[in-house]
């Protein structure tokens, strides 16, 4: 009766008001006498006025702006997918959306939606926020460089990083010389086009570089470490040359431009000498996410700032500023890695986008309409591979490398990816490439970053004479093997005790092999040390405390589900153990079952449910990575759900299929490991029926007569299921024990999931 009285009492305020507002407006009305107030006249109908309101909304240039924001973002993303699904570095597939949101693509197919979705007056608004996405970027590129690593190893680079350098800039001249004639625009100076050619085929992509020696797994190799450090000096080198150019470009002589690039390195001595110091003091000070306020942010954010504004006003462009802020970071990791957090997703999922469609829309593929420019592009793309892959690699054969790891060095180090893009871009600005060249730079820069993950296929195809790193780490170990795969390092330590279960009374003739795989999105080359050890020390103590000797493998991943498989199938292991967080079973019947609730859309499922795929498990109790794992693994797979019950000595092992005799196996590694007491119950008669399974049982009975009971009873309930620590089931039972919604599901113990 209350809640009637005070809905009446809010409606009837609310007539009051209006009532209120429609007496002041009719009172006014009479206010516009004698101010020639003329009432509009309607030509058309009120749809139509609507209708044309939201044509001028759309128009206007907040609306436009946001429209291209949205547009970019959802294209980028799902190119960036597709491309990491078939392993290939996501930004070639932002790259390539850009592309196509361009005249190449989109411009041909839909001419007029194209001219509105990107009308001639609105890309300004685009390229300045890019710019900002590429100050943002090439700050955090300068903080991922590690310097000490650089100072430590430069003798062992210095020669391969500026041979990587200088041989492709000497060819990107010569190439120059013999298309600056017909493909130079007029007016400009050859000085100015060949060394932006010669600049342009010198650079290497350092972050995307490092993303690609992550997840191949190269970081803790000899030949993984010297070409980063190659790749960090050739991104210093190259930076500190394109200032130097473009003040030459601007200026229009070498002579002209003393005055900017003296007053540059004036400013380069400041920053390293008297910034960098003072933001030394205020990061040590502050290297805790509690102690980092926004007044520090502030510090840091206006020294980016500043520092991108000097170079641009010097004449070197703000990008060199914002690289140069970065390098001058406080070195303690866990503030870059904090800050880096802070603005990583705002860069590289906002803005950074923006400017692949920028440059997508000046690269106009259809401008190449002749035989002899494809030719051109040709020759551009060979003097590029030639510079950098074969340059780079004969001066690391040079100073000593096998083949092997010569090719591999020059291969990384032709890739070009986002970088050459940036330098691209700030030649056409200039007005040194004609609208041509740009479009077969971009080409060549697509073709050498793709080419970069099939080249070191080829070339471990061609010297595989040893095992790879996997099969070497676990070559040598015996018998039955487990590998254990985590995410949450609590999650580990909880698996590792399980498989102590299974085979701590066997220790010399079994094996642990611990797998964490970490989403490459989110491990920057600088902190994977440091990552990789935050990771496996509690796996590392629980296996001193269990006297289990474990081998532990890390990875950097773009696709978890497909490594831990491939790294399982090639290892020959007998069992994989794989944990289940709050996450695993998101939105599936088992997530009800447990109380876990879906927050996120999972772009995965959405893929399977398009191709059909989902089909193949049917009302499967298992969210999509667990069914994946389960369908790709080619040994017996345990999905264990971690109830935190304590130690395992009292088990229930349900049978419910005349598949699941196989768990008659894993009842008598638990009795013999570790003495468990296991109660092997019979809910659907599958003993009774099958002699198979009845006779491994008895044989059980026999030799451990004092750890095994059969419960034939039929029904199970909660007071029963509560004694156990450990429920043990195969997966076609565990989807019959869900179908059936027993009351007693919520009660169970930690539970192991087995598939064989």
């Amino acid at each position: 009766m209350k809640k009637i009285k005070d809905t009446l009492l809010y409606i009837g305020i609310l007539g009051v008001f209006f009532a209120l507002m429609y007496w002041i407006i009719q009172s006014g009305k009479i206010l516009e006498a004698g101010r020639f107030v003329v009432e509009p006249q309607l030509q058309s109908s009120y749809f139509s006025q609507f209708i044309q309101s939201i044509a001028n909304n759309l128009a206007h240039p907040v609306g436009l702006v946001l429209a291209q924001i949205v547009t970019i973002i959802i294209v980028s993303r799902v190119f960036g997918f597709i491309f990491r699904k078939i392993h290939q570095p996501t930004v070639i597939g932002e790259i390539i959306a850009g592309i196509a949101l361009g005249p190449s693509l989109l411009g041909i197919l839909f001419p007029e939606f194209s001219s509105s979705l990107f009308p001639e007056n609105s890309l300004g608004n685009l390229s300045l926020l890019s710019q900002v996405g590429l100050i943002l970027f090439m700050f955090m590129v300068g903080m991922e460089l590690d310097m000490k690593v650089i100072q430590s190893k430069v003798k062992d680079a210095v020669v391969v990083s500026n041979a990587g350098i200088l041989i492709p800039f000497t060819i990107g001249i010569g190439l120059a010389y013999f298309i600056y004639e017909n493909f130079a625009p007029k007016g400009v100076p050859f000085l100015s086009f060949g060394l932006f050619l010669g600049m342009a085929m010198s650079i290497t992509a350092f972050p995307v570089l490092a993303r690609i020696v992550q997840e191949r797994g190269m970081h803790r190799t000899r030949v993984g470490n010297l070409v980063i450090t190659c790749a960090a000096a050739d991104d210093i080198t190259a930076w500190c040359m394109l200032a130097a150019i473009i003040a030459i470009a601007k200026a229009g002589s070498f002579v002209s431009s003393l005055y900017v690039i003296l007053l540059s390195i004036g400013y380069v001595l400041i920053m390293i000498k008297v910034v960098r110091p003072f933001l030394k003091r205020v990061g040590d000070l502050h290297a805790t996410r509690e102690n980092l306020s926004k007044q520090v942010v502030a510090i840091f954010f206006l020294t980016l700032l500043i520092s991108s504004y000097t170079t641009e006003i010097i004449g070197i462009h703000a990008l060199f500023g914002a690289f140069l802020a970065g390098t001058i970071m406080p070195e303690n990791t866990k503030f870059r890695n904090i800050f880096i957090q802070k603005i990583e997703d705002v860069a590289l999922v906002l803005l950074l986008p923006l400017f692949f469609v920028f440059t997508g829309l000046r690269t106009q593929i259809g401008l190449l309409n002749d035989i002899y420019l494809w030719k051109i592009t040709g020759l551009i793309i060979l003097v590029a591979i030639t510079g950098k892959f074969v340059g780079s690699a004969l001066a690391a054969k040079f100073v000593g490398q096998n083949w092997r790891d010569s090719l591999t060095i020059g291969a990384l180090m032709n890739t070009r990816g986002l970088m050459e893009l940036i330098v691209l871009n700030i030649g056409y600005d200039l007005g040194i490439l004609s609208p041509e060249v740009f479009s077969m730079m971009v080409i060549m820069a697509l073709v050498t970053t793709l080419m970069t993950g099939p080249a070191l296929d080829l070339i471990e195809r061609i010297f595989r004479t040893k095992p790879d790193m996997i099969q070497e780490k676990i070559s040598h170990l015996s018998k039955f093997k487990i590998i254990l795969s985590f995410g949450n390092p609590e999650m580990g330590r909880s698996l590792l005790r399980l498989a102590n279960n299974l085979v701590k009374k066997q220790k010399e003739n079994t094996s642990v092999t611990a797998l964490h795989l970490c989403p490459n999105n989110v491990l920057h080359h600088y902190n994977m040390d440091e990552y990789e050890n935050e990771s496996f020390e509690p796996v590392i103590q629980e296996s001193e405390l269990l006297s289990q000797k474990i081998t532990t493998l890390f990875k950097a991943s773009d696709d978890i589900d497909h490594d831990i498989t491939e790294i399982t199938n090639k290892g020959d292991f007998d069992l994989l153990l794989i944990g289940i967080g709050q996450s695993i079973f998101e939105g599936s019947l088992l997530g009800k079952i447990l109380g876990y609730t879906t927050r996120i859309v999972n772009p995965d499922r959405l893929i399977h449910r398009v191709a059909g795929k989902e089909k193949i498990f049917g009302n499967s109790p298992f969210d999509d990575r667990t069914q994946n794992i389960l369908s790709a693994s080619k040994v017996p797979v345990g999905i264990f759900v971690d109830k935190n019950t304590g130690d395992y000595d009292q088990v229930i092992v349900p049978f419910y299929t005349e598949k699941d005799g196989f768990l008659v196996d894993y009842i008598q590694r638990l009795i013999k490991n570790s003495g468990a007491q296991v109660t092997a119950t019979d809910p659907a008669g599958t003993i009774r029926k099958h002699i198979e399974i009845k006779e491994a049982i008895r044989a059980i009975e026999q030799e451990a007569p004092n750890h095994i009971t059969v419960n034939r009873e039929k029904d199970i309930d909660e007071e029963f299921i509560r004694q156990f620590q450990l429920m043990v089931i195969s997966t076609d039972g565990w989807k019959k024990l869900v179908d059936s919604q027993c009351p007693w599901l919520n009660q169970t113990p930690s539970i192991l999931i087995l598939k064989a």
